[in-house]
This record gives structure tokens, C-alpha cells and sequence, in this order.
């Protein structure tokens, strides 16, 4: 899935929805505990409620890790079962990898082979080299971390030099490395008033968008300043969709939280 086709998907789904699944064992529904992969029970729910409504899904890789080899199989379990639907959807591993270059090549083998992720988030900080090796796969995407929604992302990349803040400058230099059919930017939605000028720094970019709902961010205002002609933006939904409800009732109440946040983006898709 190249741009091109990942904005007909957003003008196919009236969407720009992305759903978080970063499921915690201790939170989902208790009844759920009496089958053999409980997280991977309640992901299917969750994916059967609500991908007509989702251009993406994207599990948090934290949540699967630390139940060692029963959380990888929840994880490779989920992401087969969203690969299995014919209702085409976008795969993010949200994993924020990035080392040397030989480890990085392996954990893109991990990701974009053995899971077949569509894209990945990856940390800049080490440098080209160790992104490129993610790169090296055709059809699959880079995520960088650019400006994040956390509130210690102004620790370092809201440092300035004469070349501009330090996020700046990972967004400009990082298009020297690959173009926007196979990178992205993480561009947190707690941080509204940057998007207008960022971009104009990433103009034919699409933007991965995290912090909308728990983390107070304003689908709204990312909408009117960080689209461009294809959308540009996959809007990022965790908890407050999948934890809508604790009750049996969960897969319902998870869809009509997604099409709250799909009917929040939908005036701005139809503009496309």
C-alpha cells in the first residue's frame, strides 16, 4: 500500500480512523479470562466491530511483550486476523524500534516478515542507518517519531539551534531518505498549534497521530491544520474506544465510541 492507496482507502471509508490496540489484560472484560487467549478474544471483538469504520489498527507492542511468549502469540494471532478480512485495513506495529544497523535489519525481518506488519514506528535518535534498514522492504512503511504527545517530548525535541528545533530538523532531514509512499511522521495531536507549520515542513506526508480521546488531544483542530490533499492524517484511538465498556456489552460500546470519533473526522474526509 503505497500514499495513493492508502488515500483511496480514507475516500473508501469516509475515515481517517485509527484504532489503538493496546490491550491490557487487567483492564478488558473479566468473563473473557475463561478463554485460552483471552487478549486475543477481545481483539477480534473489537476488530469485528469496528473495521468498516478503521483505516488502521495499531497494537502496542508493550502490552503483548510483557507476557512474554503468550502476549507474542496474542500479537501474531491479532494481526493474522485483521490480514484475513477482506475489509483491507492498515497494520501498524507500534514498537519504536530503532539501533545499529544489524539489529535494526532484524527487527524489521521480525515486523515486516514474520509478522507482516504493514509499517513501523522507529525512533530517529541513532540516525539514518538505523532506519534504512527498514526501509529496504518494498510496500512497507517507516513511522519516525517527530514531535510526540507525551508531555516529556519538549525534554529534547522542542531544543532549538540555528537549524531549528531538534523535531525539525528529523522531519527535513529524514525526507532525504525516503519518500511519502514509505514514511511517515508520529505528530502528537497534544501539540494543535504545531501542525499548520509542520506541515508545511512535510507537505505530501502522511502524519500518524496519537493522543487523540485519553490524552486530551482535538481531532477537530489536527483535522483543520495538518490535512493536506490525501488526508494526510491516520488519527489515533485507544482507550477510549476499546475500554468503552468493561461489560459483555464491550464490542458495541467499543463501535459507537468509533463512529463518535469517525462522525468527529467525516466533514473534513469529505472534502477529498
Amino acid at each position: 500500500m503505497n500514499n495513493e492507496e492508502l488515500y483511496r482507502l480514507i475516500v473508501k471509508k469516509q475515515s481517517m480512523l485509527c484504532v489503538g490496540l493496546d490491550t491490557d489484560i487487567d483492564l478488558i472484560p473479566r468473563h473473557l479470562l475463561d478463554y485460552s487467549d483471552p487478549v486475543f478474544e477481545f481483539n477480534k471483538a473489537i476488530i469485528d466491530a469496528t473495521i468498516d469504520l478503521a483505516i488502521a489498527y495499531k497494537p502496542n507492542l508493550a502490552f503483548y511483550e510483557c507476557r512474554g511468549t503468550k502476549g507474542w502469540e496474542s500479537l501474531e494471532k491479532t494481526v493474522a486476523y485483521i490480514n484475513s478480512k477482506s475489509e483491507k485495513t492498515f497494520t501498524i506495529a507500534d514498537a519504536k524500534r530503532g539501533d545499529i544497523g544489524n539489529t535494526s535489519k532484524m527487527y524489521a525481518k521480525a515486523f515486516f516478515e514474520w509478522l507482516n506488519f504493514d509499517a513501523v514506528t522507529v525512533a530517529p535518535y541513532m540516525g539514518e542507518d538505523s532506519v534504512t534498514p527498514f526501509l529496504e522492504y518494498a510496500g512497507k512503511w517507516v513511522i519516525l517519531l517527530g514531535l510526540t504527545s507525551n508531555k516529556g517530548s519538549s525534554d529534547f525535541q522542542l531544543i532549538k539551534n540555528a537549524d531549528g528545533k531538534l523535531y525539525e530538523q528529523v522531519i527535513r532531514k529524514a525526507q532525504t531518505w525516503a519518500s511519502a509512499d514509505q514514511l511517515m511522521f508520529v505528530i502528537g495531536a497534544t501539540h494543535p498549534d504545531a501542525f499548520a507549520h509542520i506541515r508545511t515542513l512535510a507537505p505530501d506526508y502522511f502524519f500518524l497521530v496519537p493522543g487523540v480521546g485519553a490524552q486530551g488531544g482535538d481531532a477537530e483542530a489536527i483535522c483543520k491544520n495538518g490535512m493536506n490533499a490525501k488526508g494526510g492524517l491516520l488519527i489515533n484511538s485507544a482507550r477510549q474506544i476499546i475500554y468503552a465498556s468493561k461489560g459483555e456489552d464491550y464490542a458495541q460500546a467499543a463501535r459507537e465510541k468509533a463512529l463518535e470519533v469517525k462522525a468527529l473526522l467525516q466533514p473534513f474526509v469529505a472534502t477529498l
